[in-house]
């Protein structure tokens, strides 16, 4: 028996081994190109696989505004593709006699590419035979997609010519950026919410998807409904797209002019809590003013003065302090614990000895921390359980992504009786709006509350959802706590100390001849970067209050970030006036007979325009006219023309319009100028607001119809 080389039966075995290894690896290399660079390719081979089931996809609900407006609605797009795989000799012979006509049309509809561009695509398509060769890359509306569809070729059958096309759901706003951050938006390309209430209210809004059956009866594909899909619901917010507006042009108004970084602006109903309007805009590159973050309930920030109306609430129901008690201020600096406390006049002298009433009107750092650390320095968890009492610290438990519950320590101790988180300078300076972290909308609803008699509401952004026209679920205002944030006594004082603030105080700026307002500015240090020394020095300046004082309707704050040095609350404040006295001017409701006044008759400038309008308006005014001209207003024809005052009455003077000639629009109001300038066969374009201050076609030179005249307004 020979013997067994068991060297050689290894090697072998080695070898068969190895081969076994270099097989394995080819497969998994193989597998592993197949799902990355091939992935696309077996996507689209899947996709052209015939289903026994499809899902058929519902339509999304609507959001609107508080009075019915469409604020997002989905509208169907498409994508468009060709068959060049289809097993048929009469389509090629069709396509090379009609694709020339057929790429023309194309490029009529998409101008951005030339019709020679558009057959070099379509014949790459062609010569690979493609089975889902898109033809346009973007999506297109439902307008377009009929457009293309009616081309020659393109008209037929899907199995005729291989014309066919995916279609989306698109998400559109017929406000634009408005509210865009508050209202939501949606992943175009995943068809799935992204934030806002189109993200809180997605399962609402969404609807069931149905399913079809396919059958494939003689050469065609029939879809029989299984389940039928249901249709998401409407939800009816609580924005007023009036307000929404007004608001948005004050702030970036504001933020434009005094070179600021970003503006929060949130206007609440009192007595529900709904929010009317919610701001939030930052500036991006290119100097443009953007919702990129939901600043008003997602950024926390040290309120500053603002919280000053706590510290005294909490004072003031504790008994502890009075408004007419009087507190040292001197020169405007004070040691505190090692550090020094300073008011904001301190370079010129400070305020001296006055009272904690009048504390508040001038905003004297040194007068509120005073009484707070004196009351409060030995047991600082009291002042603090005091501010937790006012719902200052609350959780709101609000819809949208990115809520961030107020931050407010506690003070506590270890078992040796001493601070864990505390220090003796905390409490003065967080009884003036340091050392506490909140989001815009909490110190609202706070102020809110103010206004409320001490009843705190939670901020409502949805009133009700709707289908098919018929409230389904209502969501009724509700109360944050059911205690009131103090005694009614109390909050009667601070009611009235609010007020002294506008009237006599830092918050002039805010006020009104028209109505009363109450509130408190703010200005609070914000550390960039590396912190004061290293990253530079911002401010955030608020004004938060509410209007009419004596039967409050509406509160608002407005927050400003600032960079550098100087700014004040009262920047922020203006805001404030602008939006209150916008939002007060939209509640009045006057007939002519208010405007008439015997014993005191205004006479008016009157913009150059119609005089016939103008004539027709004064007259029944009780305003004397004198035209030089016939007829009247009654007549239909526009009367154009100037005015020019007197004492006692408005000479009318009617100016002939050369026919064949440009007019000459200066000075008229927008709709005057327009309507004139159309007339002749003129496009208009406006820029600004006001009266025409310039037309860009020279008045009285040749006109030509279909000419474009840009009028600037102010």
């Amino acid at each position: 028996m020979s013997k067994i080389n068991n060297s050689s039966i290894a090697q072998r075995y080695f070898w068969i081994a190895f081969a076994l290894v270099i097989v394995f690896i080819m497969i998994i290399g193989k597998a592993f190109y197949t799902m990355t660079a091939k992935k696309q390719y077996w996507i689209e081979v899947a996709s052209r696989l015939k289903s026994d089931s499809i899902t058929v996809k519902p339509n999304r609900g609507n959001i609107l505004s508080c009075d019915g407006q469409l604020m997002a609605s989905s509208i169907p797009e498409y994508k468009i593709y060709m068959d060049f795989g289809i097993d048929n000799e009469d389509q090629d012979s069709l396509w090379n006699d009609k694709v020339d006509s057929v790429c023309t049309g194309l490029s009529k509809i998409f101008p951005e590419r030339s019709a020679a561009e558009f057959k070099r695509h379509l014949e790459e398509g062609h010569n690979k035979k493609a089975r889902h060769w898109p033809i346009w890359p973007k999506r297109i509306t439902y307008n377009t997609y009929t457009e293309v569809k009616a081309l020659p070729f393109f008209s037929l059958s899907k199995n005729a010519s291989g014309f066919h096309e995916e279609e989306f759901n698109a998400r559109r706003r017929p406000f634009g950026s408005l509210g865009e951050r508050t209202i939501g938006s949606m992943y175009g390309a995943k068809d799935s919410a992204r934030l806002g209430l189109e993200l809180a209210y997605d399962t609402i809004l969404r609807g069931t998807p149905g399913l079809n059956k396919r059958r494939k009866v003689l050469n065609a594909q029939l879809n029989i409904p299984v389940t039928l899909p249901i249709d998401g619901c409407d939800i009816v917010t609580t924005i007023d797209v009036n307000m929404q507006d007004l608001a948005e042009r004050a702030l970036v108004a504001e933020l434009k002019k005094d070179n600021c970084d970003l503006g929060v602006a949130i206007l609440m109903e009192v007595a529900t809590g709904d929010i009317k309007a919610i701001v939030n805009m930052e500036r991006c590159p290119g100097d443009v003013f953007r919702e990129t973050k939901n600043f008003a309930v997602a950024d926390l920030r040290e309120p500053g003065s603002v919280f000053k109306t706590a510290s005294v609430m909490v004072a003031l129901d504790d008994g502890v302090a009075d408004t007419a008690q009087h507190i040292e201020t001197a020169g405007g600096i004070w040691p505190m614990h090692g550090a020094q406390m300073k008011d904001h006049n301190w370079r010129k002298g400070g305020y001296g000895y006055i009272s904690l009433g009048r504390a508040m009107e001038v905003s004297s750092n040194i007068g509120i921390s005073r009484v707070i650390d004196e009351n409060y320095g030995n047991r600082p968890e009291k002042y603090v359980e005091g501010i937790y009492r006012t719902g200052l610290a609350a959780d709101l438990k609000l819809p949208i992504q990115g809520y961030a519950r107020p931050h407010i320590r506690m003070p506590k101790k270890n078992k040796r009786g001493q601070w864990l988180n505390w220090s003796k300078t905390a409490l003065p300076w967080m009884s003036i709006g340091y050392e506490t972290q909140l989001p815009p909308i909490s110190t609202l609803t706070f102020y809110n509350a103010i206004a409320n008699d001490g009843v705190m509401m939670r901020p409502r952004f949805v009133k009700y959802i709707m289908k098919e026209g018929k409230v389904v679920e209502e969501y009724p205002p509700t109360k944050v706590m059911e205690k009131r944030m103090a005694k009614m006594k109390t909050v009667k004082i601070v009611q009235s100390l609010l007020e002294r603030v506008v009237s006599k105080g830092t918050g002039k700026k805010a006020g009104s001849r028209m109505f009363h307002v109450a509130g408190k500015t703010g200005t609070a240090q914000v550390a960039q970067g590396g912190g004061y020394k290293t990253g530079g020095i911002a401010y955030w300046l608020s004004f938060a209050g509410y209007f009419p004082a004596e039967k409050p309707r509406y509160s608002c704050i407005v927050c400003i970030k600032r960079s550098g040095y100087g700014g004040s609350g009262g920047m922020s404040a203006d805001v404030f006036h602008q939006i209150s006295e916008g939002v007060m001017a939209r509640n009045l409701k006057l007939g002519i007979n208010d405007a008439h006044d015997e014993n005191s008759i205004v006479i008016p400038d009157v913009k150059r325009g119609d005089m016939g309008a103008a004539g027709y308006v004064l007259s029944h005014l009780g305003i004397k006219t004198s035209e030089n001209w016939s007829g009247s207003y009654a007549d239909g024809n526009p009367i154009w023309g100037s005015a020019e005052r007197h004492s006692n009455k408005v000479a009318l003077h009617k100016h002939d319009v050369g026919k064949g000639i440009v007019p000459d629009v200066v000075g008229m109001g927008a709709k005057d100028a327009v309507y004139l300038l159309e007339s002749t066969g003129m496009k208009v374009k406006l820029q600004g607001r006001g009266h025409v201050k310039r037309q860009s076609c020279q008045a009285g030179q040749k006109l030509q119809k279909g000419t474009v005249c840009t009028l600037i307004l102010e």
